[in-house]
């Protein structure tokens, strides 16, 4: 008999029905206070499958996830030169859809583009197609709520955290598969609707080999543009804090095997380090999971998969903060949102940030705030480190990009 998911926080009734919906197929779910409405599985929420994976519930952006560096720099020693450091990370990574930026390292010959995964995509013209995109978009961020920050944690010292996953190479593995899932031909539009690959036929066998393959992908991203940005600002890496929470895992849970999917939400076994962001205008945090003799305590991070919060969680959608715009009528304004441009900037000159690019509908009007939801997670993790931003650089507000998630 499968349990209740464990839910944390308050949530609308949408995503919890999403959530319900999921839990009639697999045989464990939760959902992390930073929920909200996503395709099939809400953000935030986890579930576990015997042996089957869900495309959509890993979802189109495979692998987004979060790195984080802490340097040996001190806030003191960049502070007077913050202004001139964040364009200088704007002009040298590439935000938005490719890669046009000053800098032109990116590990673009990596092992991992050689790899016999390759070969379960059908057809030599599809699968070369996906891996040169998947060269020309490696290092590059992208847009919507994708970053690179710039913090101060509460003894000054310097971090860098981002935020992206594996771009246009997993949003063509996703929909690649979720047509073969529905009897249709790779590269076929299909409907965005549940499809559970069985890992051990050859279809779901291709899928994770991909799907981890995008994993590999997305870390080598990361962690390229992470040091890029260590480096600019004339640092060195002192530690690396880097997690998915678009992803599927095997996973022992209870004795029993299953394939794990956390979709917006972090991994957090006990002493399990992760970096979670805020807002552009909030602070970010770096948690570990709990380690607690409190057998109440373990009983309900056994429920969530072991499982926490991926970021603060959005209130509000995109079009409802910053409304709807034509984009073949030269942007004109069809639909005004309820953010503002001085709403957005009061609040990121409030709290000292230094904010390069990024549109309304990331504005922190439409987040929740981050120690809500950590406390709603109550003590399955702690907070080891409180870092505070300084800078925020993200695509400008008009930059369309289709691999986002």
């Amino acid at each position: 008999m499968r349990s209740a998911p464990q839910v944390f926080g308050q949530h609308e009734p949408n995503t919890l029905a999403q959530l319900q919906d999921v839990a009639s197929r697999a045989e464990r779910a939760a959902l992390m206070a930073d929920g909200h409405l996503g395709y099939v599985l809400p953000i935030g929420g986890v579930a576990a499958y015997r042996d089957r994976v869900s495309v959509v519930g890993v979802g189109f952006d495979i692998a987004c996830g979060n790195a984080a560096i802490r340097t040996d720099l001190t806030r003191a020693r960049i502070e007077p030169h913050l202004a001139e450091l964040a364009d200088e990370i704007q002009r040298s990574i590439s935000f938005g859809m490719g890669r046009r930026n000053r800098a032109d390292d990116a590990p673009v010959d990596h092992p991992l583009f050689d790899d016999p995964a390759w070969d379960a995509v059908p057809g030599k013209n599809a699968r070369e197609q996906l891996r040169s995109k998947a060269r020309a978009q490696l290092g590059t961020v992208g847009s919507g709520n994708h970053y690179v920050d710039l913090f101060a944690d509460e003894e000054d010292h310097i971090w860098v955290g981002v935020h992206f996953g594996s771009r246009g190479f997993g949003f063509g593995v996703a929909y690649g598969f979720l047509a073969l899932g529905q009897g249709k031909a790779w590269g076929e539009r299909v409907p965005e609707r549940e499809v559970l690959l069985d890992v051990r036929e050859p279809v779901g066998e291709a899928y994770w080999e991909m799907m981890s393959l995008a994993g590999r992908y997305a870390y080598a991203g990361r962690e390229w543009v992470a040091r890029k940005v260590v480096e600019i600002l004339g640092g060195h890496e002192q530690e690396l804090v880097h997690n998915h929470h678009n992803f599927a895992w095997r996973e022992e849970h209870g004795g029993e095997r299953f394939i794990v999917i956390r979709k917006g939400a972090t991994p957090a076994f006990p002493g399990q380090k992760g970096f979670v962001g805020g807002s552009m205008g909030d602070d970010a945090v770096i948690v570990e999971g709990a380690t607690s003799d409190d057998p109440e305590v373990r009983a309900v991070q056994e429920r969530a998969l072991f499982s926490t919060v991926h970021g603060a969680g959005r209130v509000m959608s995109r079009t409802a903060a910053a409304g709807k715009r034509d984009r073949r009528g030269g942007g004109r304004v069809l639909k005004p949102g309820v953010v503002t441009p001085e709403m957005m900037h009061d609040w990121v000159k409030k709290k000292g940030v230094i904010l390069r690019g990024g549109g309304l509908d990331e504005s922190p009007h439409v987040y929740r705030r981050l120690g809500d939801v950590l406390a709603a997670q109550g003590p399955t993790v702690r907070v080891l480190h409180t870092l505070r931003p300084l800078v925020v650089i993200m695509a400008g507000a008009d930059e369309f990009d289709p691999y986002k998630d």
